[in-house]
């Protein structure tokens, strides 16, 4: 299984630039999420497509680990809130939708896949996109790497697992801390 960008693109804007790059080379299926310009939030576009590709590569006998990374400066900034913010208006779309639909499948395919997967953190990983990092079995940081709970500070709870993962990776005070005063460590 070898993709381009193009097999990514989301149909209803066929001339975008894909949300995730999927490549798969020596056994290792390298997903890269692909909005640099909002430094890899999670539009409804990329959850799709990373669900999806997850499914995919972990399906898939020839892929022996996965790399989950970002493109320009970002891992993931977590959820796009100007897209969240433009659907408050509609009633079939709700965070509640969002969380089963797209984040708990995403954490629960990194989190319970029979292959290794890695976090290759190029840069920040915050909000949801910290809980992805979480999800995975090994994370490898750049020097570039920033890390932040992010929740508290925009007045949600904790969701996509960092609230069970977070804890059983650095302590239940350390994640207490983490969680109710959020700050870029």
């Amino acid at each position: 299984m070898t993709e381009t960008a193009d097999d990514r693109r989301p149909a209803e804007h066929p001339d975008s630039p894909a949300p995730l790059l999927v490549e798969v080379t020596d056994g290792i299926a390298w997903l890269r999420l692909n909005r640099p310009e909002a430094m890899n939030s999670l539009d409804n576009a990329l959850k799709d497509a990373l669900v999806s590709a997850l499914r995919e590569v972990g399906s898939d006998p020839a892929v022996r680990c996965v790399v989950l990374t970002g493109t320009g400066r970002a891992f993931c900034v977590g959820q796009d809130l100007k897209e969240h913010v433009r659907s408050l208006g509609d009633p079939t779309s709700t965070l509640a939708t969002t969380v089963t639909d797209h984040y708990n499948p995403i954490v629960t395919a990194l989190a319970t896949m029979n292959k290794p997967v890695v976090a290759a953190l190029n840069g920040v990983a915050a909000g949801a996109g910290l809980s992805f990092a979480l999800a995975c079995d090994f994370r490898i940081a750049s020097d570039r790497a920033g890390l932040n709970t992010s929740f508290a500070g925009i007045a949600l709870s904790c969701d996509s697992g960092a609230s069970w993962s977070l804890p059983r990776l650095v302590g239940p005070a350390r994640a207490k801390e983490l969680l109710l005063m959020p700050r870029t460590v």
